[in-house]
């Protein structure tokens, strides 16, 4: 073993067993301590013999750093499909996507057992112009061959400086061959809320997914609808429709603060976790921006993560009518940590909980009212007109809101006299 590797190893299982020390520390009278530290060093010993080996045969000489770091992203990959090491540029990717701001061609993506999914395609980028759908399964990625536990190296992969090409062949269900697409990356502003007065009185405001501005531009759209219905004499704001289809989620603070807009008071959303920080509940605050106009929120199985926070909470409230298909089924919180040298850990410190308590991880939020999608819908952009003939989904909650009594929880301003 050379002296650089056999250093390196050195520093990694004193970590280890500094690590495992401390947290052995408070618990000086478990008997069975002295079997988990000999645990230890047999693991140690066998990460060492691994490394080794690696080093002295494997068909290519690789770099020590390069070895290590592939380990330490294999002990987190490992964990779960949503955990995962960032270096320093897959971490300034991650918060600039939370910003609405990054080069790329706009998708977002995810594990499922042995397959890279496309949750969604998000609005007006390069993959939604060309057609890629939620569903679609990536396999290859210009000349990369994309695996199961290569879910960090495909976005990699998929992301870059804006102008470059990028060759995406993807497997859809019901096409025989595979679907090849010619993508150019862009600097992409993700504009995440849409809004539209329906029929003068009825709203529709799209979320396409939850970064750091959504929640005051979506606070500024409904203000905008209101006033628009306003406009017409004698008319109001009858009814919303929150879609939500092909939402992928994003900021779980962000979900709280949507939902907050709706509701009056009452839990919206729970978590729970190890440390003390992931264990938490979020509760609305008084005042409800609609002041109890009827909402109908359309999913899909696009749906997700933050998304079905959202859904969930209107839903166990009984705020609103849930129209579509069952979501994703993300009901766990990432916590984004910063380490060295610009680098980080996204791990899963938390399951979250809808207000009764429920969890829908690898479940997903029902509908009250299930309505097939059509192919195609909503994978226009944010600013183009929708189809209320073809649009199954949208068709149906326009009829239930048109056939809802108008309600209203804030009594008229009015004296009373005692």
């Amino acid at each position: 073993m050379s002296l650089k590797t056999r250093g390196i190893l050195v520093v990694v299982i004193g970590t280890i067993l500094g690590v495992s020390l401390s947290l052995g520390g408070g618990m000086l009278a478990d008997r069975d301590r002295p079997a988990a530290r000999q645990l230890t060093w047999e693991q140690a010993r066998m990460l060492a013999e691994v490394m080794e080996r690696v080093k002295r045969d494997y068909v290519e000489p690789i770099d020590d750093a390069e070895l290590l770091e592939s380990a330490i992203r294999g002990m987190v990959s490992d964990l779960d499909r949503h955990s995962t090491f960032m270096d320093a540029d897959e971490y300034q990717d991650i918060r600039i996507s939370t910003s609405g701001r990054y080069s790329g061609v706009g998708l977002d993506i995810s594990r499922a057992g042995n397959q890279i999914l496309v949750i969604s395609p998000i609005d007006g980028t390069p993959a939604q112009r060309a057609g890629v759908e939620a569903g679609d399964e990536i396999i290859q990625v210009n000349d990369y061959s994309v695996v199961a536990d290569g879910l960090s190296d495909t976005l990699h992969q998929l992301r870059g400086s804006a102008g470059t090409q990028v060759t995406l062949k993807v497997r859809r269900e019901n096409f025989d061959d595979p679907l090849t697409f010619h993508l150019t990356r862009q600097q992409i502003k993700v504009a995440s809320v849409r809004h539209e007065l329906l029929d003068q009185s009825i709203g529709y405001l799209r979320l396409s997914q939850f970064n750091d501005s959504t929640p005051e531009e979506a606070g500024r759209a409904v203000d905008v609808l209101k006033d628009d219905a306003h406009e017409t004499p004698g008319q109001t704001l009858t009814g919303l429709i929150l879609d939500l289809r092909n939402n992928p989620g994003g900021i779980l603070d962000s979900a709280v603060e949507i939902s907050d807009l709706f509701l009056d008071d009452g839990v919206i959303v729970s978590a729970r976790g190890r440390t003390p920080e992931s264990h938490f509940t979020r509760v609305a605050e008084t005042g409800d921006i609609l002041d109890g106009t009827a909402v109908v929120v359309l999913v899909n199985g696009g749906a997700a993560s933050a998304s079905e926070i959202v859904a969930g909470a209107l839903q166990d409230h009984g705020r609103a009518t849930i129209v579509g298909t069952r979501t994703f089924g993300k009901g766990l919180v990432q916590t984004v940590t910063p380490l060295s040298r610009g680098r980080a850990i996204k791990l899963t410190t938390a399951m979250y909980f809808t207000p009764s308590g429920d969890s829908i991880n690898e479940i997903g939020i029902s509908p009250d009212v299930h309505v097939e999608g059509a192919r195609g819908f909503p994978n226009q952009r944010l600013n183009s007109s929708l189809d209320r003939d073809q649009d199954a989904q949208l068709i149906e909650a326009l009829s239930l809101l048109r056939n809802m009594p108008v309600m209203h929880s804030r009594a008229p301003d009015v004296e009373r006299t005692p």
